[in-house]
């Protein structure tokens, strides 16, 4: 499992593993901060200052302005208004891509390069900008400007029958009792599989990806008046998707995490690997991360963690929510490309958000301040949520089920009785045991010590009386 295409410190440059570096080589920090003395040994790198990491920013200056240099002097512009304000607007993209990856600050990943994540940040402020823009629309121009983007945007969506028929095994299909389950199994099992596989690598928690599992599921339950795709039958919710498709995806992540952790993280030059097997399985290494943490996110440590558990959990979900409201007010199809684009753009600024949330959480002297990609996260998750609520104020407004509204009440005030016990009233009975248990072996210590002084006294009072010829129920009894 040796990173690099084999060992340089032990002589195995054959791309193999080395069994030496894994035995000394324990799991650690997936940022360039600075590593504890103990953590030096732990991550080899030979290549900092090859040509591959290297800025490159006047070479980028010079390739742009060549471009536009081109493009003014040598070719033509065409005569059709629409095509060149398409082309004006997806250059100056370019152009701030090209400035961003070049020039903007590096985030805590590094593989498989800085500028990949450096783009993944230009790219998020370029979508939250046009969220923004949306934002400011009215809902029919919103719908219309889509087909800036895709002409074939913009267009009602037909509707679509959900649910339907939720037996198991249908009767009335001899020959095929069980189409319904069948029916279930298209390429969205998985994006299913996938989805919860890479956000096990994001959250690298268990407990709170299948909290957010269970959860998002209830929140489809509860949702299923305003949205008709939230109308699932209920093996469709528990069974395909949280036991089978998410399940498994956390399943796989979770074993992905646990051979990240014991991995060692020893980084060769590539051209000083001298088989082609250690080359291609160096490029190959190139795409795992730089080195490893471990999220320990221990909610209940604290009345401060609990609280950022909770505001991290929701944000999430909104942010899987605001997929299917989006789709809906802009009226997208659910197999559209953007849809997908989406998905991937959240995969990987969440992978980064994350990161610095935990950073910012685990060492604040270390991360001051909340990182910049977590932050434009945060921020292109509300606005996606403004931009739901200004074009269909009536669909996200419409009210609860009695029911359903109850079993959130009930499920708040759960949570708001265990804040209270955990972190006030099991607090403060703790402090007052341990101050009371200290009370009382003070006092105890004083009644050792009145007892100490009282022998102490007594038998540097008899040899006084020895003295005057007297006993001690005389000295009494004279006093």
């Amino acid at each position: 499992m040796a990173d690099g295409g084999g060992c340089s410190q032990h002589g195995d440059a054959s791309g193999g593993d080395c069994s030496t570096c894994e035995s000394e080589s324990p799991g650690i920090s997936e940022s360039p901060r600075p590593l504890l003395p103990s953590e030096e040994d732990r991550v080899l790198d030979e290549e900092p200052n090859t040509f591959f990491w290297r800025a490159h920013t006047i070479t980028v200056l010079f390739v742009l302005i060549c471009v536009l240099v081109h493009v003014t002097l040598v070719e033509e512009t065409p005569t059709d208004s629409a095509y060149n304000q398409k082309r004006g607007f997806i250059a100056s993209l370019l152009v701030f891509l090209c400035f961003g990856v070049t020039q903007a600050k590096d985030g805590p990943f590094t593989r498989p390069h800085p500028a990949y994540w450096r783009f993944w940040l230009c790219a998020s402020v370029l979508y939250e900008l046009g969220l923004i823009f949306i934002l400011f629309q009215t809902a029919d121009d919103g719908r219309q400007f889509m087909k800036f983007i895709d002409p074939s945007l913009g267009v009602p969506l037909p509707e679509r029958d959900y649910g339907g028929n939720c037996l198991i095994y249908d009767h009335g299909r001899p020959g095929n009792p069980f189409h319904n389950v069948w029916d279930k199994f298209d390429c969205f099992v998985l994006a299913h599989c996938l989805g919860w596989f890479a956000k096990t690598l994001v959250i690298r928690d268990w407990w709170m990806c299948t909290i957010m599992s269970v959860m998002f599921e209830f929140l489809e339950y509860s949702l299923e008046h305003q949205l008709p795709n939230f109308s699932e039958c209920w093996w469709d919710h528990w069974i395909m998707d949280v036991l089978v498709c998410n399940g498994l995806g956390i399943y796989c992540g979770m074993k992905t995490l646990e051979w990240l952790s014991i991995k060692p993280y020893r980084w060769q030059n590539l051209w000083s690997i001298p088989t082609y097997r250690g080359k291609i399985k160096r490029v190959a290494f190139q795409f795992t991360p730089h080195s490893w943490v471990r999220f320990a996110w221990k909610p209940a440590s604290s009345l401060h963690r609990w609280l950022a558990v909770i505001v991290i959990i929701s944000v999430f979900l909104l942010a899987e929510l605001n997929t299917f409201y989006l789709k809906f007010v802009l009226w997208m199809a659910p197999e559209h490309f953007l849809i997908t684009v989406r998905l991937v753009f959240f995969i990987h600024c969440g992978a980064v958000s994350m990161r610095e949330v935990y950073d910012f959480l685990d060492d604040p002297k270390l991360s001051r301040k909340l990182g910049q990609q977590a932050w434009i996260t945060a921020a292109v998750t509300m606005t996606e949520f403004l931009i739901v609520i200004k074009y269909d104020p009536g669909t996200v407004s419409r009210p609860f089920p009695f029911h359903v509204a109850q079993c959130w009440l009930l499920g708040a005030t759960g949570v708001l009785a265990w804040t209270v016990w955990r972190f006030f009233i099991r607090e403060i009975s703790l402090k007052w045991r341990a101050r009371r248990e200290g009370h009382g072996d003070s006092t105890q210590r004083d009644r050792s010590r009145s007892h100490l002084d009282t022998d102490t006294n007594s038998k540097h009072a008899r040899p006084r009386l020895r003295k005057f010829g007297l006993t001690e129920g005389q000295s009494n009894g004279h006093m």
